[in-house]
């Protein structure tokens, strides 16, 4: 027995590709979850859907049952020897379960745990079987290209990353949404063409690209092709496709509080180093922002932060580094002047006076 898995449990701030796809074309990701069961002999699929996307689940459900009633699912389809049927799991709303491994103890009804690799869900995943597991985007893909080939797909992109790639814009942009444009397309393009410029009265400041787990980039690098490969070499990634702009009302101390605060939330607690340091490293944020810390709570924040990414167990540990590392490449100062206890920041003083009170911090 082997299992296709879609992966569909999307939980990060800025990404939303995934439930609008699984919204509004539901029938291509069942048929390309057929296709992968085909190419690996699986019978059997499993859509891991966050309990919180009810219109999503409605969708495929009823895009599983029309593909049951037309002959595309079920037992030896159209007279082949090929069995393959498709279902839905819903998830808690854990963040860590969007991690292949802790997806599949959610499903086995465990607690949404990462498990230690190897073994890898190929080898021995879902109910100890191989388990392919794939996201929604990739497997949406796969009866596009079965159609048109694989040189029309790679004719697309930039030469060793090819095809297209979905991006969700948000933030200070005139036109937010998603987009979908050829791999590589620049964040220049992105922000000033597909996102329709920024907002009358806002100065670009910083683009969140990636999501939570990404890092920041700044206006030195606007022409920074946004692909698989180029932004880690820049000290990011390209992640979940998230492009979040802020302008200059933007406080990099706010912004980065709120990111710690999600991953301290969202921790599994399951290995030390990401029990103890998303904690820890929310603490250190949060005295930046009441204007409590010194200038050595900077580094101490990002030796925690190191140290987290190298003991971690997955990658929700791992990843603080990125956003704290690129917030303090281009905001140090920023930091720094936190650390004055009359220094003025609206926007910190908002969040330590609702966000923080209202959760008894």
């Amino acid at each position: 027995q082997k299992y296709v898995i879609c992966n569909a449990d999307e939980g990060e701030p800025g990404t939303f590709k995934d439930r609008i796809l699984m919204e509004e074309n539901p029938q291509a990701l069942v048929e390309g979850m057929a296709i992968c069961g085909h190419a690996i002999d699986a019978s059997i699929g499993y859509i891991y859907v966050r309990g919180e996307f009810r219109r999503s689940i409605i969708r495929l459900q009823k895009a599983i049952d029309q593909a049951r009633t037309k002959g595309f699912l079920g037992k030896n389809i159209f007279g082949s020897k090929f069995s393959f049927d498709l279902f839905i799991k819903e998830g808690g709303g854990a963040y860590v379960c969007g991690e292949e491994t802790s997806l599949i103890n959610s499903m086995e009804g465990k607690r949404g745990y990462p498990r230690f690799k190897p073994p890898f869900p190929g080898g021995s995943g879902f109910m100890n079987k191989p388990s392919n597991v794939n996201n929604v985007e990739t497997l949406m893909s796969v009866p596009l290209i079965i159609e048109k080939g694989a040189d029309w797909y790679k004719s697309v992109g930039l030469p060793g990353c090819t095809g297209t790639k979905l991006y969700c814009l948000s933030g200070k942009l005139n036109r937010t949404g998603l987009v979908e444009l050829p791999m590589g397309t620049t964040m220049r393009e992105i922000i000033e063409v597909h996102g329709g410029g920024l907002k009358a009265g806002s100065k670009f400041k910083f683009a969140h690209v990636g999501g939570s787990a990404g890092g920041l980039l700044g206006e030195d690098l606007m022409d920074l092709t946004l692909d698989i490969d180029t932004p880690t070499k820049n000290g990011v990634t390209l992640g979940s496709g998230v492009v979040l702009v802020a302008d200059q009302n933007t406080c990099a101390v706010d912004y980065l509080l709120q990111i710690l605060s999600f991953f301290e939330h969202e921790s599994c607690g399951q290995c030390v180093p990401c029990r103890a340091g998303t904690p820890q490293l929310h603490a250190l944020a949060k005295k930046f922002a009441q204007r409590t810390a010194s200038v050595s709570d900077i580094d101490l924040m990002v030796k925690k932060a190191e140290i987290m990414k190298a003991a971690s167990l997955c990658a929700l540990g791992q990843s603080p580094i990125m956003p704290i590392a690129t917030t303090l490449k281009y905001f140090r100062k920023e930091f720094e002047a936190h650390c004055d206890h009359n220094y003025k920041c609206a926007a910190c003083d908002e969040s330590l006076k609702t966000y923080y009170s209202a959760k008894g911090h």
